[in-house]
């Protein structure tokens, strides 16, 4: 199936790079393109698509300020020639964000990102139980293997979930109680006011500190029932 997929921006050069990188890929259908956010919008109003490619920084209403006005949000690729814009597309839930100039490589590993995610969500309408989960981290979309994760750390609004097959962290912008309701709770468990665990990765636990294989976590007060739930 093609995803229907639309671009905005308001230098034709931009939109002309973006119209022949997309010929590039079966998967991607483009059914319109425009140089200006507001017929952008009003198109929107009445056209459903899966896809955007747009601009952040345009005269009339900027790229950001469009997504967000959108009650039914397609996924979305933000493209733009200035990285301070970022942050607010990370906001926004982009599925990536392209630094122009934008080179065929580098927007190709963008609409793999997109096909993932889209067969993904697809999945899971038909509630099919899938072995990965989607954050968002440094301004893109991050696909997570279930099996990779050893533990994750609450730091307020914020959550880094730590890997098997990756050293540094992964930081996304979630509560801890948003981040385990995307896991299953046969598999991972809540320890401590700021840990969780995956069960398959404890080694042993003693004097209520749970060692895994990188780390050695305590076990909170109201949390303790693990301990005899682990050692059953």
């Amino acid at each position: 199936m093609q995803l229907k997929c639309i671009a905005i921006d308001d230098e034709p050069l931009a939109i002309e790079i973006i119209k022949r990188h997309i010929s590039e890929f079966p998967d991607l259908k483009l059914i319109q393109t425009f140089e200006d956010a507001i017929s952008g919008a009003e198109f929107l109003k009445n056209q459903k698509v899966d896809l955007i490619f747009i601009d952040i920084d345009m005269p009339d209403i900027t790229g950001i300020d469009l997504v967000r006005s959108l009650s039914d949000k397609p996924m979305v690729v933000f493209t733009t020639a200035y990285k301070k814009f970022a942050f607010e597309g990370f906001e926004l839930e982009a599925i990536d964000y392209l630094l122009k100039p934008i080179s065929i490589e580098r927007f190709s590993a963008a609409v793999q990102k997109v096909l993932d995610y889209a067969k993904y969500k697809n999945a899971e309408s038909r509630e099919e139980t899938d072995a990965s989960i989607y954050v968002h981290s440094e301004y893109r979309m991050i696909k997570i293997d279930l099996k990779e994760i050893q533990y994750i750390e609450s730091m307020q609004d914020y959550v880094k979930i730590y890997l098997s097959n990756i050293e540094k962290p992964v930081l996304t912008l979630m509560s801890m109680k948003g981040i385990l309701e995307k896991l299953p709770p046969s598999d991972f468990v809540r320890i401590h006011r700021s840990f969780a665990v995956a069960k398959k990765q404890v080694l042993s636990i003693h004097n209520r500190k749970v060692k895994l294989k990188t780390a050695e976590l305590p076990v909170g007060n109201n949390y303790a029932d693990f301990i005899k739930e682990w050692s059953k």
